[in-house]
């Protein structure tokens, strides 16, 4: 299988490049004097200072000046990815709650950075604050960068994308998603923006895959603090200058059943453009200033066209899929095709802020 052993790479790369840091899972005790933390994915503390957080490649950054540090996370399910200064000092992957001490960085300034990398199962997980170890003194987040948010299906997930095999079981894709190398944070980073990952596998914007899960689609998901739980609309999101849409593979993906929604297909594609452009209206009247770029795949590459002709008095642009291998699991985009993804985003991205 390939990419299975690419983070025990990373994480060896990344120990060297740090003077052999040692990363220690402890107990779950309250560690020492809070470092501030900018987060997107989780942005809202309980009166203990746990954070719930469940979009995928959700993250936590803090800032300090010394050799060691701690963070508190409860993580029934997912694993997370641990970087300092960039570098990857950590994959974790056991679960429960613990405390993870990273010890013998180099002395200075430094960033921590926790990243979601799999997807949600269920209520997410928690994150409990970053703390200063010893003499390690905690500093001020650093300035916050414009965001973009991409919201999305299994595609903009980065689901099965570490592994090129034709069929994957649950577990498989499981392991092989990386969110962090989905098209949605490899075009942030060129455009030098933070990001905000909005999406879940599955998932359309009135039909679901095969049908499922119906009142579920991402519109309906969209407010939640955690895609799992319904009801909680979490904190304050920062707004976004540019939002990128990827939906309609799981609407039009299989055929109808008997007993859904919609009399035919003309009526699911009718339905299709009535929600997306009141859904890009709802996001344009809580972001007026935000930038759209409509991602269309060859299934409904002609309706994102409708949609953009009627939103037109919006800053918007169409951005059709580049021809992709689909060699990852269950045939979703493979690594190679997440960068040819990320690629037509900046590119559009770019001529969109520059005909504002």
């Amino acid at each position: 299988m390939t990419g299975a052993r690419g983070p025990d790479r990373a994480l060896g790369r990344a120990a060297l490049s740090l003077a052999f840091a040692a990363l220690l899972l402890g107990g779950a005790d309250a560690p020492g004097r809070a470092v501030p933390a900018y987060a997107i994915g989780g942005e809202r503390a309980d009166a203990a200072g746990w954070r719930a957080f469940g979009w995928p490649g959700a993250w936590f950054e803090g800032r300090f000046r010394g050799t060691a540090i701690d963070l508190r996370v409860d993580a029934p399910t997912q694993w997370l990815r641990l970087r300092v200064d960039g570098a990857e000092v950590g994959l974790l992957k056991a679960p429960g709650r613990h405390v993870a001490r990273l010890r013998g960085l180099p002395a200075g300034d430094h960033v921590i950075r926790l990243e979601q990398v799999t997807e949600a199962r269920g209520a997410g997980s928690r994150f409990g604050g970053f703390f200063a170890s010893g003499a390690t003194v905690p500093l001020a987040p650093r300035a916050a960068r414009p965001v973009v948010e991409f919201i999305g299906d299994s595609f903009t997930v980065g689901y099965g994308n570490r592994l090129e095999q034709a069929r994957c079981n649950d577990a498989e894709v499981f392991a092989a998603t990386d969110t962090g190398l989905a098209f949605g944070p490899l075009a942030a980073a060129r455009l030098d923006m933070d990001y905000r990952i909005v999406a879940v596998s599955g998932r359309g914007m009135v039909r679901n895959y095969d049908g499922g899960h119906p009142f579920q689609a991402m519109p309906d998901l969209y407010d939640r603090a955690v895609p799992g739980v319904a009801g909680d609309r979490g904190a304050p999101r920062p707004s976004p200058a540019l939002i990128v849409v990827n939906l309609g593979t799981n609407d039009f993906s299989t055929p109808l059943r008997a007993g859904e929604a919609w009399a035919d297909e003309a009526a699911l594609r009718r339905a299709y453009r009535a929600r997306y452009v009141a859904f890009v209206g709802r996001l344009h009247a809580a972001h007026p200033r935000a930038r759209f770029i409509l991602m269309a795949g060859p299934r409904f590459a002609a309706d994102v066209d409708q949609i953009a002709e009627a939103l037109r008095p919006l800053r918007r642009a169409v951005v059709r899929f580049p021809d992709l291998t689909l060699a990852g699991c269950n045939r979703h985009p493979s690594a190679s095709d997440h960068q040819a993804l990320a690629e037509t985003v900046v590119t559009t991205a770019l001529a969109l802020k520059g005909d504002s």
